[in-house]
């Protein structure tokens, strides 16, 4: 049973949330790959993700399994989201698979058109992204409107935040909430990369995410300049995709400050980040469900998060929590955790699983699938 996927920039090692998503999911639902295609309520998923050609860095068109298609696609802001999934639209309406489905509620514009043309649709609702400081007025209105069309319009919705689903109680008949889920990581023992950035173990805070606005790094540093931090450092890993005043302005902040930006790092970098840090911040502005929160506390990190609602969802002591936005407040919180000793928490992470995500996942796409398709493609 094919699946075609698009909203996504690319995999593997491509920045992004949904990007994460996508590449801790997908191995999962093809059987050769995960586990028996019978744990997967009986179907067997052929996996196609379109890949946007200016974030690719191989020219391999399969990786564990999962196809690619990679497509043309701009880095201008506001236009490469839409031009990529329209071309992605069209190759699915001509190639027909059994179900496309969309990652995020911009790329879910193109929903009508492909139910237009018979096909099953399924949409991740990843964050309300018309929230994002980065768009002005007129982007945040046609984002809106994306998310009307692709809500009313899809055949299944999924929500990772499970707060985002009770928003929108007109659609719990055909929605779900399945959350993002996390690993368990084998702490590294080596700090060579983290003293090659000019660190110690156990001595720096860190923080994750794309450097953009709607992450909060700038009130972080602002937070950061009213503690007593010596001798401790604040590390942020991280990159940006376009070189924007923000970006421009946070790097001059981070400069003055002494802040380490370590840019986009993953997989043996980013593991020995998250075993040697004292602390986890998480200064968010806007998140689905933060997978950089969960991956930190999977290392049973420390951590403090913004009260944004998602971070609420997952339950954190009351302690973990600091008032959005406000550095006064978060260098309260971060002067009280850094005086104490160097801790480790036994984070409860049962509800956050991939493989619980990947097999909820399959039971949606099974029940848009008719059963007589089934047993044909089984046969």
């Amino acid at each position: 049973m094919r699946i075609f996927v698009f909203g996504t920039r690319g995999m593997p090692n491509v920045q992004g949330g949904v990007e994460k998503h996508c590449e801790e999911l997908y191995p999962r639902l093809v059987a050769p790959v995960a586990r028996p295609a019978s744990s997967h309520s009986g179907c067997a998923w052929k996996i196609t993700v379109f890949r946007r050609r200016a974030y690719v860095h191989d020219s391999d068109k399969q990786w564990n399994h999962i196809d690619f298609i990679d497509l043309p696609s701009t880095r201008i802001k506001g236009f490469e989201t839409v031009f990529h999934s329209l071309l992605c639209a069209i190759v699915c309406i001509f190639r027909r698979p059994d179900v496309v489905h969309v990652h995020n509620i911009g790329p879910g514009v193109f929903i009508p058109l492909l139910r237009v043309f018979g096909l099953k649709t399924v949409l991740t609702y990843h964050s309300a992204n018309y929230e994002h400081a980065k768009w002005n007025f007129w982007q945040k209105r046609i984002i809106r409107v994306c998310e009307r069309f692709a809500l009313k319009f899809s055949n299944g919705i999924i929500f990772v935040s499970r707060s985002q689903r009770d928003k929108f109680p007109k659609y719990h008949g055909k929605s779900y909430w399945i959350p993002n889920g996390v690993g368990k990581p084998v702490r590294s023992n080596s700090a060579e990369y983290v003293e090659s950035l000019g660190l110690k173990p156990g001595q720096y805070v860190l923080a994750v995410g794309r450097i953009t606005e709607e992450k909060g790094f700038d009130c972080l540093i602002e937070a950061w300049k009213k503690t007593d931090h010596q001798p401790f450092r604040l590390v942020i890993a991280g990159g940006s995709d376009h070189a924007t005043p923000f970006v421009k302005r946070l790097t001059r902040q981070a400069e003055e400050n002494h802040v380490v930006m370590a840019g986009f790092v993953t997989g043996e970098k980013l593991n020995p980040l998250y075993s040697h840090a004292r602390l986890f911040v998480l200064p968010s502005y806007n998140e689905g469900l933060p997978l950089a929160l969960l991956e930190a506390m999977s290392y049973s990190l420390p951590v403090l998060a913004g009260d944004i609602t998602p971070n609420l969802d997952i339950g954190l002591p009351e302690d973990c929590y600091f008032r959005t936005g406000n550095a006064e407040d978060l260098a309260v919180r971060l002067k009280d955790r850094l005086k104490n000793e160097p801790t480790v928490v036994p984070w409860s992470l049962d509800h956050y699983d991939w493989d619980s995500v990947a097999e909820q996942t399959s039971s949606v796409y099974t029940a848009l699938i008719p059963p007589g398709a089934r047993d044909r493609e089984s046969g």
